[in-house]
């Protein structure tokens, strides 16, 4: 609640919730509130501007671009959020085990996503789409396995940070075995970071997904997405120079929300970890200057 207060209390913050709220609401009833059929053509009205019949006119081949906007959200934000579902897995779950798994699985997790680090996103995906063909799962599998080092590194980390605690040195004398060690004590320390990268990931992560839509690869056409709208409107610039106005602003929106979002979650952890260690300051402050007011009316 604080974390959520602390957004609110910034404009910023104010407006990047509404406009997720916004996103989320037409992720998932973005196709209903579509006042066309997305797939359908009408070539007598082909390239037409915004109209009382079409809000922000027409494609190339008739189509509603209010109606693909929408309906397209869905399959752009999800297909964007499984990737970062996957990431997290392959990510995550190695760099928890890490920590206990051994000198050999430490350094063969190391070894592959510094090796996974090392590969450009947009031509692994297009390799993936050639080796597994060019569908959404070997898509969103592809920008998964690339983001998963992001993953590793800060739960890797954060584990370090947690594992040599008094209290969890503890639960090892009790005898209590590896797995309850994770599970009870480390993860719920380690989720909150997890969960906040994550966030920032997956703004990074909808620019990918627009991008490989863009070339065409994960979904296919004529199934709307932001990023294929963009790359079937740039055909089309002459006769219609507005055209990638409004994917292109859906993309810019959404991911500057993510971030901004993100980056105050950080800053909200950041400020209450400092507050928790305030009051203990000046409770020592309190008792020193208790404990030294007798021996100041003694000396007087």
């Amino acid at each position: 609640m604080k974390t959520f207060r602390y957004i609110l209390s910034k404009p910023a913050g104010v407006i990047s919730l509404a406009v997720l709220a916004v996103v989320a609401f037409l992720t998932v009833f973005g196709g209903a509130l579509a006042p066309y059929d997305p797939l359908a053509q009408d070539t007598a009205n082909m390239l037409q501007g915004p109209s009382a019949a079409h809000l922000l006119g027409t494609d190339y081949v008739g189509r509603d671009i209010l109606s693909r906007l929408l309906s397209g959200t869905r399959l752009s934000v999800v297909t964007a959020l499984l990737a970062v579902v996957i990431g997290l897995l392959l990510g995550a779950v190695p760099g928890l085990l890490s920590v206990y798994g051994g000198t050999v699985f430490e350094w063969v997790t190391l070894r592959v996503m510094d090796s996974f680090m090392a590969l450009p996103f947009i031509t692994f995906a297009i390799a993936m789409a050639a080796l597994l063909g060019n569908g959404l799962v070997p898509a969103m599998f592809a920008v998964g396995i690339l983001i998963a080092p992001v993953f590793y590194r800060v739960t890797r980390a954060a584990t370090l940070s947690y594992n040599n605690l008094q209290y969890v040195e503890a639960a090892r004398l009790f005898g209590y075995s590896t797995a309850r060690i994770i599970g009870v004590h480390i993860w719920k320390k380690v989720a909150p970071t997890v969960f906040v990268t994550a966030g920032g990931v997956m703004a990074g992560t909808l620019l990918v997904v627009a991008s490989l839509t863009f070339l065409g690869i994960g979904v296919q056409p004529p199934e709307p997405t932001w990023g294929g709208m963009l790359a079937s409107d740039l055909d089309y610039l002459i006769q219609k120079p507005f055209g990638p106005v409004a994917p292109a602003l859906a993309i810019m929106l959404t991911v500057g929300a993510i971030g901004i979002v993100s980056d105050l979650i950080k800053e909200s952890t950041v400020q209450n970890r400092s507050r928790r260690r305030r009051p203990v300051r000046r409770r020592t402050s309190r008792a020193a200057s208790t404990a030294a007011a007798p021996l100041e009316r003694s000396n007087a």
